[in-house]
């Protein structure tokens, strides 16, 4: 049972190899075993990677599935339509373009194994390639936020500086009064005189100054200070906003490309097992002898030739032999005069009738 299904997997005439010896039947079920199980490693490489995409399991199995049966016809149709002529060049150049095809259906179906292989690596890679996606999202956002804050804190800075200076002004003028009042410095005289007094009023009158511009300077601070809250905060909001992007970066490009980040020898390895299981059956086909099956093969489709070219011939000179009969008949009665007379009546008839309803069709328009 088992063998008869490797048999139908090969795509090979069943009834033709049952007449075949048991030799020539085994060789065909192993040609036919070789492309079932390259269907079932299609089968789970392509679930695995639409695994990747869609992130559900029924879904992946069974569009897996679809791309399992689709490698399996391919396989079959590929080793079927080798012909054995007895010829090397001439199957080389026959199998050429399904060694071709076979190659590219190699590559789709190891890729997604590689994957599933190199997963562990394949996530180190990714994680690096997120943290370094982190920082650059984070700098690109704050490229946003910063020139807003700069200009804000370097407001807040001058307005602090207008108090600093008109303090410092204050207290060089209560250091000028007080002295003045020691008599340590202006006139040196001890006491609180008319310019102690002067002074006094000064300090006095630039204090309340710097009181008013402390109060006005402090509301706009306060102002400036919460717009640098308000951005801060927006910045947060949309880094927490675009992480999940980021944390999702791990579909199936991103996996294939982090997979070319690592060492390509063992892929490559990888690849060169599919290659050889995918194109086995084609090179065991070139390979083997001819025998039997393909002696019967050839025996039927030459004689299918042979009765067609033998019915095209016929038909052709079935064809050739009536025009000459034709042409014979119609050069014996040329000449009659009853069939020249018959016609010309039916002809004289006809073009009464015809300028009969060209004159009724004239009439009708006057």
């Amino acid at each position: 049972m088992l063998k008869q299904f490797f048999i139908i997997c090969s795509g090979s005439d069943t009834n033709i190899l049952e007449t075949c010896s048991v030799g020539e039947q085994n060789k065909y079920a192993g040609i036919g075993a070789t492309v079932f199980f390259t269907a079932v490693m299609a089968f789970i490489a392509g679930s695995y990677a639409l695994y990747t995409v869609f992130d559900n399991l029924y879904t992946a199995i069974f569009f897996g599935l679809i791309w399992g049966l689709l490698i399996f016809n391919l396989d079959r149709y590929i080793v079927s339509t080798i012909k054995k002529t007895g010829n090397v060049i001439d199957e080389l150049i026959q199998a050429s373009p399904r060694i071709v095809l076979a190659v590219i259906i190699a590559i789709v179906i190891s890729k997604p194994l590689e994957l599933k292989i190199f997963e562990k690596e394949i996530n180190q890679v990714l994680l690096e390639q997120k943290n370094e996606l982190t920082l650059a999202n984070k700098n690109q956002i704050a490229e946003q936020f910063t020139p807003n804050i700069a200009s804000l804190q370097s407001e807040i800075a001058s307005l602090q500086q207008q108090i600093d200076i008109k303090e410092a002004e204050v207290n060089a003028l209560y250091d000028t009064y007080i002295a003045e009042a020691e008599g340590t410095a202006g006139t040196k005289l001890l006491g609180k005189g008319p310019v102690y007094k002067e002074k006094r009023e000064k300090h006095d009158a630039l204090l309340a100054e710097l009181q008013q511009l402390k109060a006005e300077n402090k509301e706009k601070m306060i102002v400036a200070e919460n717009q640098i809250v308000v951005l801060k905060g927006d910045y947060e909001k949309q880094v927490v906003t675009t992480q999940p992007i980021i944390n999702n970066f791990d579909g199936l490009m991103a996996r294939i490309n982090a997979l070319g980040e690592l060492p390509w020898l063992p892929s490559f390895f990888i690849f060169l097992l599919f290659l050889a299981i995918e194109t086995s059956p084609i090179f065991a086909k070139l390979l083997a002898p001819k025998g039997a099956y393909d002696f019967k093969i050839e025996d039927e489709e030459t004689a299918i030739k042979t009765t067609v070219i033998q019915n095209k011939s016929q038909r052709e000179a079935l064809l050739k032999t009536d025009y000459a009969i034709n042409d014979r008949v119609y050069n014996d009665i040329e000449n009659e005069e009853e069939l020249y007379a018959y016609k010309k009546k039916i002809t004289q008839e006809l073009m009464k009738k015809q300028q009969e309803a060209f004159y009724n069709k004239q009439t009708k328009i006057l």
